[in-house]
């Protein structure tokens, strides 16, 4: 099965300098995927002339004149630049020229085009921003991480539904659990919306587990997590400071003097080690769950590692028909309705 993806190559912090790069590891290590990089043509294959590299039948450039920058208000976006790299991309998604898009450009003109371009599924009202991270066994599956700050019951409830399709699909569980993230796992705990969406998703079918609280993201009790956007997007950049936080007081304790620099040495392995788990790049790639097709949105500050990551989670999510079996879900049946 041949994927084609395309790729904001104009996206993110470093634009084709990171962007080209990781097209060219992820293609070496995916033989059945094609990269289309969308972008302007000059800027590109100057970065694939730097890097001895052109385009093939499997990494082709598809011209795009504009490009949204990291701080453009997404209406702007919309609007006035239907020429830039991240619409024609999205556009290639559309017109089933491509199977998926990814970007690391700005997050809320990437939801914004992408909802225009693409359409969210029936019976699906928003889209929603998710993505795995770690936990003590494994990682839970967090949304939305932004994408909505105001949520209704039912909104929670939907995204409850895209979550565990994803939980089941890429982790080929057949009723993965899900919580609903409160600032406490008693039944009277929490404001009027989440306690709604308590008792929806009581009635829903899902594998509901209740409420967990904000340590319990990381104990791997549950394997998806719903919250409002607003609530998710701050737990997610807490715990990306709060990796980094302990990376760098380690290395500054470690390196306090000869002794504790020779400890450091001993070791080096547990701290390598340490240091995968928890770092941010093994986990990049937001998909938009409640598309019509694939969109995987990369930390604008990712390196072409972390941008390689999210060129596999776009492959992953075309690989198990993640809309489609959403939308098949959510189709009304008689046996079970809207859920």
């Amino acid at each position: 099965m041949t994927i084609t993806i395309a790729l904001d190559a104009m996206g993110g912090d470093h634009g084709p300098r990171v962007t080209v790069s990781a097209a060219l590891a992820f293609l070496e290590a995916q033989p059945e995927a094609r990269i289309a990089l969308v972008g302007q043509p000059e800027a590109i294959q100057a970065e694939l002339r730097r890097m001895t590299a052109g385009p093939d039948e499997r990494l082709r450039i598809v011209p795009a004149t504009e490009v949204v920058r990291m701080d453009e208000p997404p209406a702007q976006a919309l609007r006035s630049k239907r020429d830039s790299s991240m619409r024609v991309a999205l556009n290639l998604v559309r017109e089933g020229h491509a199977d998926a898009c990814v970007s690391a450009g700005n997050t809320g003109a990437l939801m914004a085009v992408a909802h225009f371009v693409l359409k969210t599924l029936p019976g699906i009202d928003r889209p929603a921003i998710m993505t795995a991270v770690p936990t003590l066994n494994g990682h839970v599956h967090l949304l939305d991480l932004g994408a909505n700050v105001e949520c209704t019951a039912e909104h929670l409830r939907q995204f409850a539904v895209m979550g565990t399709i994803v939980a089941a699909a890429v982790d080929g569980k057949d009723r993965p659990t899900v919580g609903l993230l409160n600032v406490g796992v008693e039944d009277i705990k929490g404001n009027e919306v989440v306690k709604a969406a308590a008792q929806l998703l009581a009635r829903s079918g899902l594998n509901y587990a209740g409420y967990v609280e904000g340590d319990g993201i990381y104990t791997g009790t549950t394997d998806v997590i719903v919250c409002d956007g607003f609530v998710g997007n701050i737990a997610l950049k807490t715990s990306e400071g709060l990796a980094r936080m302990i990376r760098a007081f380690l290395k500054e304790e470690f390196g306090r003097n000869a002794l504790t620099r020779m400890r450091g040495l001993i070791a080096r392995p547990v701290l390598k080690a340490f240091a995968r788990r928890v770092d941010p790049k093994r986990y990049n790639g937001a998909t938009l769950v409640g598309l019509n097709g694939v969109v995987v949105k990369s930390h604008g500050s990712a390196d072409a590692i972390a941008l390689r990551n999210a060129l596999e989670v776009a492959l992953r999510e075309v690989r198990y028909h993640i809309p489609d079996r959403i939308r098949r879900e959510m189709e009304p049946s008689p046996q079970r309705g809207l859920a």
